[in-house]
């Protein structure tokens, strides 16, 4: 079972919309090509081809030119999509103009694009769209050219437009239910990025009061640890300390644990600020990790195996952000595998790949579900969780990914992959 920090799409409702008129619009210049010829060849019908071939033509051209607008945008305007619809209104209005006018059938299509329109464009602009279609309507029935139907079809021409009502409301229905499924599924997947998009606000908004509060105590805590640094450094030189070396050995113990404390505090007043200041710390991929382990080992009696497959390094920005996420995931394993924890870095194109496994119980299937979650956690102690919501929210604002999966053998994978360009070191040039 596997896990996936959720990335909100970057795709918009209105781009969704504007692939769906390019998809709608193939479905008609396949139409409209098919019925040419059907009634060309099986009506023997006499049709100024070279007009009705230029309404295909020229939606052949809009879709290749949508279709490149859509890999270069994401997102399209009220009056993009109105021009979309009246390029259909108006081709659609050609066609029927050259074979018939109003007593042409397939004039119920008008309907379609009013829907269309109805649906997915603001009020204002799909009035808009149905007014031109009455236009186009009223216009066809007083303006049109007929269609030049064989003798043996003209006397009957009203038994071919009952044919040609029941092809059209086949195909209007199996359009309508196309555009409503599909406009379906595009509106719940906006729902779903809302929804993402409200989680993620919430959860920044937590950060932020989490934040505060760090920030505040380790300010608050700055004073007393020096004040107690400053009395185990007294101690120290006292004869009654320095003639006990049982005692030398904890004060110095002390001593470690009050300077690492130090650190942490720092770190903490540190990353309250921008991760990248002024004087950022610069280091490498493989440096970075080398100094993560070795400080890792030196506070915890358990083995960390590290396997390096990064290969040719890079230069680096050593966000204190970024080391605290990793000793999180590297700490969450250690408790439930004290024995071993593997940790390995790899490169994947241009992606840094860190992989934490441990040989623990592994996640329950109902905590995988809610992994990443604040206070989610198996722990069962106050403020449990929070190191993995932290990191979750972390790799996102780098443009990462958390994936958390039990695995096969036992025990749990946490895998975070993050973009080397969201860490790489680049020299400001100089003015």
């Amino acid at each position: 079972m596997r896990l996936i920090a959720p990335v909100p799409p970057t795709r918009s409702a209105t781009w969704r919309n504007v692939l769906l008129l390019l998809q709608l619009r193939w479905i008609a210049v396949f139409g409209q090509l098919a019925t040419i010829v059907a009634v060309a060849q099986i009506l023997d019908a006499r049709l100024p081809l070279m007009p009705l071939l230029m309404a295909p033509l020229l939606l052949i051209l809009v879709n290749f030119a949508t279709a490149s607008l859509l890999q270069r945008r994401q997102d399209f305007s009220q009056q993009e999509l109105f021009a979309a619809l009246v390029i259909d209104v108006l081709a659609l209005c050609w066609q029927l103009y050259h074979s018939g006018g109003a007593t042409n059938p397939f004039t119920f299509l008008f309907l379609l694009q009013i829907v269309i329109g109805a649906v997915i464009l603001q009020p204002r602009w799909s009035w808009i769209i149905a007014v031109l279609a009455c236009l186009a309507m009223v216009f066809l029935t007083f303006a049109y050219v007929p269609l030049d139907l064989p003798a043996r079809h003209a006397a009957n021409q009203f038994h071919l437009y009952q044919l040609g009502s029941l092809f059209c409301f086949i195909l209007a229905a199996v359009l309508l239910v196309f555009f409503v499924v599909r406009l379906d599924r595009n509106r719940r997947e906006s729902d779903m990025a809302l929804e993402a998009l409200r989680q993620q606000a919430t959860e920044e908004d937590h950060i932020i009061r989490m934040g505060l509060l760090a920030s505040g105590a380790a300010h608050e805590l700055g004073t007393p640890l020096s004040s107690m640094s400053v009395i185990l450094g007294d101690w120290a030189h006292l004869p009654a300390i320095a003639s006990n070396a049982e005692l030398g050995e904890d004060l110095a113990d002390m001593r470690v644990e009050l300077e690492r404390c130090k650190t942490i505090v720092s770190g903490i007043l540190m990353s309250a600020g921008d991760l990248r200041g002024e004087n950022p710390g610069v280091s490498t991929v493989h440096a970075l990790f080398a100094d993560i382990v070795a400080d890792w080992q030196s506070r915890i009696d358990g083995e960390l195996h590290f396997v390096d497959s990064f290969g040719d390094d890079v230069a680096i920005v050593a966000d204190p952000g970024l080391r605290q996420i990793i000793g999180n995931v590297i700490d969450n394993a250690q408790e439930v595998s004290p024995a071993l924890v593997l940790l390995e870095i790899a490169r994947e194109n241009d992606d840094l790949l860190i992989t934490v496994s441990d040989e623990g119980p592994g996640f329950a299937p109902e905590m995988l579900a809610r992994v990443g979650q604040p206070y989610a956690s198996t722990k069962g102690r106050d403020g449990g969780g929070l190191g993995l919501f932290l990191v979750f929210n972390v790799v996102r604002k780098l443009g990462g990914q958390v994936t958390v999966e039990n695995r096969e053998t036992g025990g749990a994978t946490v895998r975070i992959t993050l973009p080397l360009a969201a860490l790489a070191y680049q020299k400001e040039k100089p003015a």
